[in-house]
């Protein structure tokens, strides 16, 4: 009786077998099947093992990788620390990872002997050779942290100026009833520039295990500017305190919307000090020349025909 029944089962899917075969093939989801072809082609991978490289490839890379060696041996411990604080203010470009820019110093500093040795020659004598090594060495080496500093601060002035506006959109999101998370995501899926990235991070940093206010110093310790700094502490505080999030995101957006007015008005006084020397050193003469200009001809005629 058990193997008649284990032999009706098997008969039966053997039967069945090809249906479901072919609803298989029928029902199969295109898209599922897109994304199985994209993920064997990666797979397989996108360079073909036969194909050799180009000379810059073989020279040029082992050379670039010895370089940067050199430039991991010259920069010490607490000045990549330095380097790291620099690219959380700058953002933390993807394709500029730490390692990247202290190899970048090494390649700086052989391209900027190499440069201040050409330029040496030709401006000739062994103290110009010198001199120009020297300095050549010294811009290449210390080109990329200049390079990066200079993207930090204009983040940091870009986070500024979009402080006031991103104050707002929070405090009008927590008012309507949101959570001050929710209102973080609105500015980070809404918001433009950095200071949407720097909710997003927060918002990151908080899905992984920190807490709100370990998140918010964090963003605090990345940045410079102290309106920032200043907010970053006030949610914290509240939260710690049990006070209303909407009250304080309130205090905190009047405030910068006057310190926003007010330092509008510094630039505006500071116009008329910038704007005089230009005036004197170039408008003046060329107005002198054409005002007392005849005057001057005619006197020395005059004095001339005496």
């Amino acid at each position: 009786m058990r193997s008649t029944t284990v032999l009706t089962i098997a008969l039966g899917a053997t039967a069945l077998a090809p249906v479901f075969g072919v609803l298989a093939l029928v029902l199969r989801d295109p898209n599922r099947a897109n994304v199985n072809r994209t993920l064997a082609t990666i797979g397989r991978g996108y360079v073909d093992p036969n194909r050799r490289p180009s000379f810059g490839v073989r020279v040029g890379g082992p050379l670039a990788r010895r370089l940067g060696r050199l430039g991991t041996a010259l920069t010490v411990g607490g000045a990549v620390a330095r380097l790291q604080r620099l690219l959380d203010r700058a953002g933390n470009p993807p394709s500029w990872p730490v390692e990247r820019v202290v190899a970048a110093k090494g390649i700086g500093l052989v391209a900027g002997l190499c440069g201040g040795v050409l330029f040496g020659l030709m401006l000739g004598g062994t103290g110009s050779v010198l001199l120009a090594t020297v300095i050549g060495a010294v811009v290449g080496f210390f080109g990329p942290d200049l390079a990066i500093y200079n993207a930090g601060a204009k983040r940091q002035e870009e986070l500024r100026r979009s402080l006031p506006d991103v104050l707002d959109t929070l405090t009008i999101c927590v008012e309507a009833g949101q959570g001050f998370d929710a209102a973080l995501a609105q500015v980070a899926r809404n918001g433009k520039g950095p200071m949407a990235g720097e909710a997003a991070r927060v918002l990151q940093e908080m899905r992984i295990g920190k807490s709100r206010s370990e998140a918010l110093r964090a963003m605090s310790a990345r940045t410079t500017v102290g309106e920032l700094r200043g907010f970053a502490a006030s949610v914290v505080h509240a939260s710690d305190l049990g006070v209303p999030v909407a009250q304080v995101l309130r205090e905190q957006s009047r405030e910068m919307r006057m310190r926003r007015r007010q330092r509008a008005e510094e630039l505006a006084q500071k116009v008329p000090v910038k704007i005089l020397f230009p005036t004197l050193f170039c408008l003046f003469p060329a107005l002198f020349v054409v005002v007392l200009g005849p005057g001057v001809i005619n006197i020395i005629h005059t004095f001339a025909g005496h």
